[in-house]
C-alpha cells in the first residue's frame, strides 16, 4: 500500500516542485540573455594568432610561463574559493564581487591588447616584454578567478526552480546568436584575412587593439546590466562552511567528482584550433564562416528538441550521446581529409566542414543546455547532501586540477608545434607540407583520440529521474523552512 501511495504521489510532487512557480520576469530574462551574449562577445578565438604573430612570445618561453603560473593558480583558487563561499552581505553572496570587479577587470583587460604598442618590434625572447606578459598573466588570472567563481555561483542561484533554470539557459543560448554574440569573431575574421593577405594596409596590432578593447567595453556593459537587474534567490545557510567542510563536500559530491574526472581524462586531448589550420593552410579564416552558413538554422531549430529529449532520455544518456555523436563526426572529417590529401584542397575541406556542421548543429542545443544544467544540478546535490552550498569552492575543485593540467598541456602543445616545424611570424600559407598535415590532424583526429577517455565517467552519473525528483522535493522544503526561520 505504501509503495502504491509513493508512486502515485511522485507525479504530483514533480508538478509542485518543478512547475508551480516562476521567479524570473521578462526584464530579468532579457538581461540573462544579454549576459550570455557578453560571454562570447569577443575575439578570444584569435588569441593564439595574437600571441604568435603580433606579440610574438616564443613557444618555449610560453611553455615555461604556463608551468609557473599554474603554481600560483593552485594557491589563489583555494583562497578565493573559500573567501567567496564564506561571504554573507546584504547584497548577497556573489553580487559584491560581480559589481565591484567588472569595471576594474575591463580596464585591466585593455592592457592585454596594447602589449605590441608597449614593446614594438621586439623579438619573442625580449626580456622586458616577457616580464610584463608574465606579471599581467598572474594579475589578470587572480582577478578573473574571483570574478568567475562569483559569476558561476550566481548563475546557479538565479532561480530555485530547475525547469525555469533550463528555460533560461535555453532562451539565452537560442537568442544570443541572433543578438550578435559571434559577430565580432566573424567581422574580425574577415578583417584578419584582408590584412594577412595584404589587401588592406591596416596593421594587425591596430586591428587587435581596436576590436579587443571595443568588445571588452561592450561585453562589460551587457554583463553589468544583468548584475543590476537580477537577484540571488536560492538562500544560503547562515553557517559559513570552513575549508575542511568545503573539501569534504567536494569528496562527497559524487556528481562533481564525475564531472571533474570526465574533464580531467578529456583534458589530455592535444589540439590546436581549426582556425589555425584554415589560416596557415588556405590563408583564410572566413572560409570557416562561409562553411557554417548552410547549418546556421539547424542550431536554432535544435533547441526545440530539448523538451522532448529531456522527457524521453535521462541527463546521462544525453550527456554520453552528444559526446559519441561529436566524436564520430570529428573522425569522419579527418578520414575525408586523408583521402587523396583533401586536407590540402580548399574547396573539398570547406564542403567537409559544412557537412560536418550540418549534422553537428542538430545536437547543438542539447550540448549547450545539458552541460550547463548538469553543473547546476551538481550544486543542488551538494546542498541536498551537506545542508549548505559550496558553489565557489566546488568550482575551484573542478577547475584546479584542470588548470594545472591545462597549463601542462598548453606547454606540451607549444613543444609539439615546434616539433612539427611550425615557424612563427612567417607569411600565411607558407608552412611546410608536414606542418600543414599536423595542423589538420591536431584539429580533428588527434584531440578526439587523445581525449576519448573523458566519456567513461559520464556513464556513472547517479541522478536518475526519481532520485532527482526526490532531491528537489527535499530542497524545496528545506529552503522554505530556512526562509521562515531567518
Amino acid at each position: 500500500m505504501d509503495n502504491k501511495e509513493n508512486k502515485s504521489n511522485l507525479p504530483e510532487t514533480k508538478i509542485n516542485i518543478y512547475e508551480n512557480f516562476n521567479y524570473v520576469g521578462v526584464k530579468e530574462s532579457v538581461a540573462y540573455v544579454l549576459n550570455d551574449v557578453s560571454n562570447t562577445f569577443n575575439i578570444n578565438s584569435f588569441q593564439e594568432r595574437y600571441i604568435w604573430d603580433v606579440v610574438k612570445v616564443d613557444f618555449t618561453v610560453s611553455a615555461v610561463v604556463n608551468i609557473f603560473t599554474s603554481a600560483w593558480d593552485t594557491i589563489n583558487d583555494i583562497l578565493l574559493g573559500s573567501l567567496v563561499d564564506n561571504t554573507r552581505t546584504r547584497l548577497g553572496k556573489f553580487r559584491p564581487y560581480l559589481l565591484g570587479l567588472q569595471v576594474p577587470l575591463t580596464l585591466l583587460g585593455a592592457l592585454y591588447w596594447v602589449i605590441p604598442f608597449l614593446f614594438p618590434g621586439t623579438s619573442g625572447t625580449h626580456i622586458p616584454k616577457l616580464i610584463f606578459y608574465f606579471a599581467f598573466s598572474v594579475i589578470q588570472e587572480t582577478a578573473s578567478t574571483a570574478m568567475n567563481l562569483a559569476k558561476g555561483g550566481y548563475m546557479s542561484t538565479t532561480t530555485p526552480n530547475p525547469n525555469e533554470r533550463v528555460r533560461l539557459i535555453t532562451l539565452a543560448e537560442l537568442f544570443s546568436g541572433y543578438l550578435g554574440e559571434d559577430m565580432p569573431r566573424y567581422i574580425f575574421g574577415a578583417l584578419y584575412d584582408l590584412i594577412v593577405n595584404e589587401k588592406i594596409g591596416i596593421k594587425l596590432s591596430t586591428a587587435f587593439m581596436s576590436f579587443g578593447v571595443g568588445c571588452s567595453v561592450i561585453s562589460s556593459a551587457l554583463t553589468l546590466y544583468y548584475f543590476f537587474n537580477s537577484k540571488e534567490r536560492v538562500p544560503q545557510s547562515l553557517d559559513r562552511p570552513n575549508i575542511k567542510e568545503g573539501l569534504r563536500a567536494i569528496v562527497t559530491n559524487y556528481p562533481v567528482l564525475l564531472m571533474c574526472l570526465s574533464d580531467f581524462l578529456g583534458g589530455f586531448s592535444v589540439s590546436t584550433s581549426e582556425s589555425n589550420y584554415f589560416i596557415d593552410v588556405f590563408g583564410s579564416y572566413s572560409l570557416i564562416t562561409l562553411a557554417n552558413i548552410p547549418s546556421a538554422l539547424n542550431g536554432s531549430i535544435s533547441y526545440g528538441f530539448i523538451p522532448f529529449l529531456r522527457r524521453r532520455f535521462s541527463s546521462k544518456a544525453l550527456w554520453v550521446g552528444a559526446d559519441v555523436y561529436g566524436d564520430i563526426l570529428s573522425l569522419g572529417f579527418f578520414l575525408f581529409g586523408m583521402i587523396n590529401k583533401n586536407y590540402t584542397k580548399m574547396i573539398p575541406m570547406v564542403v567537409a566542414v559544412g557537412v560536418r556542421e550540418w549534422f553537428y548543429k542538430w545536437a547543438f542545443g542539447v550540448n549547450k543546455v545539458i552541460n550547463n544544467d548538469l553543473w547546476n544540478e551538481a550544486m543542488d546535490f551538494c546542498e541536498w547532501k551537506n545542508g549548505y552550498r559550496m558553489e565557489a569552492t566546488t568550482s575551484v575543485a573542478k577547475s584546479l586540477v584542470l588548470k594545472i593540467q591545462g597549463s601542462l598541456m598548453n606547454s606540451v602543445r607549444s613543444i609539439i608545434l615546434k616539433k612539427i616545424g611550425y615557424v612563427q611570424g612567417i607569411k600565411i600559407g607558407t608552412q611546410s607540407d608536414r606542418t600543414k598535415f599536423w595542423l589538420f590532424a591536431l584539429c580533428s583526429a588527434v584531440p578526439t583520440i587523445s581525449g576519448a577517455l573523458g566519456i567513461i565517467p559520464k556513464f556513472l552519473w547517479p541522478l536518475t529521474k526519481d532520485k532527482r525528483a526526490k532531491m528537489y522535493q527535499d530542497l524545496a522544503e528545506r529552503r522554505k523552512e530556512l526562509v521562515t526561520n531567518s
